[in-house]
């Protein structure tokens, strides 16, 4: 088994993580006047976006986007743009900057352009960027073995953006062309906070070390070292 880095082993893995990335972008606003934060959808960050977003801070100076997005529009199912709208962009943070991914294209290829011009007036890096995680061990839209993963996960691409057709892939469900953030661009941010609210994930993130990374691409994350910061529930 590999071993956790950074692990928060609390009883309340969303309090810690909601005050974890409060504290990066409060510090990037009092040393930048202005900070930046990616965020992941899925049901586990959802109670992260409730805490977060009642936070004391100028959130007229952050700028929020997405980590990845299901190629759909705003207002059809899937969509993480309505997703983070409805559960993040309230309360305090409702004064937050936020755009999507999704552009009026067709396809992730026609789009992907548009979208990655939409990051030139963001906060770069990234101050935090908010990943969950599958129990497949896919992160963001880095799918197993999908098409166009390597590319994603290159050394060499130094792209915001990729598209990812994660046809065959189980988990990705009905929705499987999707726009991603790349890992490079993943890595540069100055934080990245990693949320794993199950022991099962807790397992399957610690064993993810010792595979191959195209089979389990959040070990990808671990070439983060000391910024990747990992909120789980405690071992059972």
């Amino acid at each position: 088994m590999h071993e956790l880095p950074n692990i928060s082993d609390i009883g309340e893995p969303v309090i810690g993580a909601a005050a974890a990335i409060e504290s990066v972008l409060r510090q990037a606003l009092k040393t930048r006047g202005q900070a930046s934060l990616m965020v992941s959808g899925g049901s586990s960050p959802k109670p992260v976006y409730a805490q977060l977003s009642k936070a004391q801070l100028n959130w007229s100076k952050v700028t929020i986007s997405l980590v990845d997005e299901r190629w759909v529009d705003s207002g059809e199912s899937g969509s993480n743009e309505d997703f983070i709208r409805t559960n993040l962009i309230q309360n305090e943070a409702k004064h937050a900057n936020f755009f999507g991914l999704k552009t009026p294209h067709s396809t992730v290829a026609e789009g992907l352009a548009a979208a990655e011009a939409r990051f030139e007036k963001i906060a770069k890096p990234f101050d935090v960027c908010v990943m969950g995680m599958g129990g497949d061990a896919h992160t963001a839209s880095w799918f197993p073995n999908s098409k166009g993963l390597e590319n994603a996960l290159s050394s060499n691409n130094e792209d915001i953006l990729c598209e990812i057709d994660a046809t065959g892939c189980p988990v990705a469900g009905e929705h499987p062309s999707r726009i991603s953030l790349t890992l490079s661009a993943v890595l540069g941010s100055h934080t990245i906070i990693l949320f794993i609210p199950s022991a099962e994930k807790r397992a399957v993130f610690a064993s993810a070390g010792d595979r191959p990374v195209l089979d389990a691409p959040v070990k990808a994350l671990l070439q983060a070292g000391d910024k990747l910061h990992v909120f789980t529930s405690p071992e059972l």
